[in-house]
């Protein structure tokens, strides 16, 4: 079987080394090249032509998402931000990385005195296999920000009688951050409903992202607490290691066994949606590798609440929406940028059916 063929952007030489080492002992994959500076990569990027890009974020000259934004405008390449440390300069660059299209963020496996050193050496090379399977686009930067294209409009029908719904259940996993940033910068302020999300991510990372997220849009961005009530205009965020469910109008947090691979789980989420809310419940699904929230987002449907996916146009990986359509878990398809619009058309349905 062909190896999957890895480039290490990585300026400590140490460090780069012994990415080399761990990286040349997964059998799926093999080392391109090793280059000490974002400079020196994209000089033989061409010539190399990696299935898949490791990306140090603090690299001497241009930092790790100066050569994100590179990669993407210039040859598009499938890149996981490998990252030393969660502090918020890193995580903020990470985040960012990820916004503009790196497509996941994980820890370095820096110390092999370390218990967890061998998980997080796994989990590195999983990372690269799995995100080397992705098909990246081209995108451009101009340093401003550019209105997608609306497309056709979205339908004004809803395709039941709509709610009231009580609760947005939103899931994602690759693309993820940068669709999510999207979609809650696109809602109004003044959206009616609480907003539960599962986001698949490193633990050490989820911090990160939770601040990150609440500085890039309108609304309060926090991690869910066991027995805290929802409210509107807050987007409640599941924990690492933690299923996130909502259970007689409060959160209930499960670690369980994961499902569909993943703890949090968005299966999980939905199912409890479906249960608590039935026709109350809104869920979303994005875009993700994998089948997670399909399940869920079936339940959801069947239970009478509406179920809205990201469609392939979009989507980074179609795999879970793909998941859900096949289950005829999904009431509508749709682009990112028609998303947001039509949660508050069915918000506004829905405010106007329980009068």
């Amino acid at each position: 079987m062909k190896k999957i063929r890895v480039m290490i952007i990585e300026d400590s030489r140490v460090v780069r080394e012994f990415l080399q080492h761990i990286i040349g002992q997964d059998s799926r994959l093999e080392v391109a090249a090793a280059m000490g500076s974002a400079e020196e990569a994209l000089a033989v990027l061409h010539d190399i032509s990696p299935d898949v890009v490791s990306m140090d974020i603090r690299l001497p000259g241009m930092n790790g998402l100066e050569a994100t934004q590179r990669i993407m405008r210039e040859q598009p390449t499938p890149i996981v931000v490998v990252a030393a440390s969660v502090d918020s300069d890193d995580l903020s660059i990470s985040m960012n990385a990820l916004r503009i299209g790196a497509l996941a963020v994980v820890e370095k496996p820096m110390v092999t005195s370390n218990r967890d050193y061998q998980a997080l050496a796994d989990h590195l090379c999983t990372q690269l296999a799995l995100m080397s399977q992705v098909k990246v686009i081209r995108q451009r930067f101009d340093g401003t920000r550019r209105r997608e294209p609306e497309g056709p409009p979205v339908i004004g029908r809803v395709q039941r009688a709509a709610g009231p719904f009580q609760l947005t259940g939103v899931v994602a996993s690759t693309g993820g951050p940068a669709a999510l940033q999207k979609l809650l910068t696109s809602l109004d302020p003044g959206f009616p409903m609480p907003i539960a999300l599962v986001q698949h991510m490193s633990e050490g990372f989820l911090g990160g992202f939770v601040s990150w997220l609440g500085g890039a849009s309108p609304f309060r961005v926090l991690i869910a607490e066991d027995g805290e009530r929802p409210v509107p205009g807050t987007v409640y965020v599941a924990p690492a290691n933690r299923h996130l469910c909502i259970e007689r109008g409060v959160w209930r947090l499960d670690a369980g066994q994961p499902v569909s691979s993943q703890c949090p789980s968005g299966t999980v989420l939905f199912q409890s949606m479906a249960r608590s809310l039935g026709p109350g419940a809104l869920a979303v699904l994005l875009t993700g590798m994998g089948d997670d929230g399909a399940a869920g987002l079936k339940e959801v449907r069947d239970a009478g609440g509406y179920t809205v996916a990201e469609d392939e146009s979009t989507a980074v990986v179609f795999g879970m929406p793909a998941a859900a359509v096949r289950l005829g878990a999904v009431h509508e398809l749709l682009p990112l940028h028609q998303i947001s619009r039509r949660l508050e058309q069915l918000a506004s349905i829905s405010t106007e059916t329980s009068r």
